[in-house]
């Protein structure tokens, strides 16, 4: 996956947050892009390894600074890895930003207090890795079992959800992907729907 900074190039292997939630973060857009951008220098000076190819991916551009989709994914390349961290729990880009780097400063303390392995160990889990080559990308339908042409609704889409999440789950025997997949399936419907 390319990473671009307009329009919002999320993850697919993260799912969408269906309610945002009220922030209590006071920080302007500005800041936020700046905190974002410091936390990952000092993150590189810790570690002593370069942060490169930074993107930041959101809806915002000129003229529009408060898009309906508020998501924001920050895309670097660290110790050889791809990573994303990608968080749309709020209603406003800077609080989205700012959680992000407050994500990015937990990594300095894992850093201070663990050291590198410790935060290898967690960074895998932002690693952002591109479909194999040639892979087909099954469709939301497809993944949730609905029919071709079956009218989806809210609870008919979380029922679905439901029912393949107990076969998919890795503690019911499933996967991390086919839980990953399912919930980008999840989060595509009720996008598309507008839930």
């Amino acid at each position: 996956m390319t990473a671009q900074a307009f329009p919002l190039t999320w993850p697919d292997t993260m799912p969408r947050s269906d309610r945002k939630a009220e922030s209590r973060f006071k920080t302007p857009l500005s800041a936020a892009l700046k905190n974002v951008r410091g936390s990952l220098n000092l993150f590189a000076t810790d570690t002593n390894k370069r942060v490169e190819n930074l993107v930041i991916s959101s809806n915002v551009t000129l003229g529009v600074e408060r898009p309906t989709d508020s998501g924001v994914a920050v895309w670097f390349v660290w110790d050889s890895m791809q990573v994303c961290i990608a968080v749309d729990r709020y209603a406003k880009v800077e609080d989205n930003l700012q959680a992000i780097h407050h994500i990015v400063e937990a990594r300095r303390t894992e850093m201070r207090h663990g050291g590198l392995h410790i935060v290898r160990a967690t960074f895998r889990g932002f690693t952002a890795l591109p479909a194999p080559p040639g892979t087909k990308r099954r469709s939301w339908r497809e993944v949730l079992g609905f029919a071709a042409g079956a009218t989806a609704d809210k609870p008919s889409i979380e029922a679905f959800y439901r029912e393949k999440a107990k076969k998919s789950h890795p503690d019911a025997g499933g996967s991390t992907a086919a839980m990953a997949e399912l919930n980008v399936a999840k989060s595509e419907a009720l996008k598309e729907i507008g839930a």
